[in-house]
């Protein structure tokens, strides 16, 4: 895996966290939530949306 293979990954998980973290405060969570959720996908990119797809989102 060369430098550009690794950015590109790395800018994928950028957009789905930015999609995830726009689709959290679109969402009808209280505040506290939505915070806890944008913490969790900020602190832990990748492990964190894969969390909030599937156990944070309604159905």
């Amino acid at each position: 895996m060369d430098f550009r293979s690794g950015s590109l990954i790395g800018l994928v998980i950028l957009i789905l966290d930015i999609v995830a973290i726009i689709e959290i405060f679109k969402s009808g969570k209280d505040l506290i939530a939505k915070l806890l959720w944008t913490v969790l996908i900020l602190l832990f990119p990748l492990v964190g949306i894969i969390i909030y797809y599937f156990f944070g989102r309604s159905k």
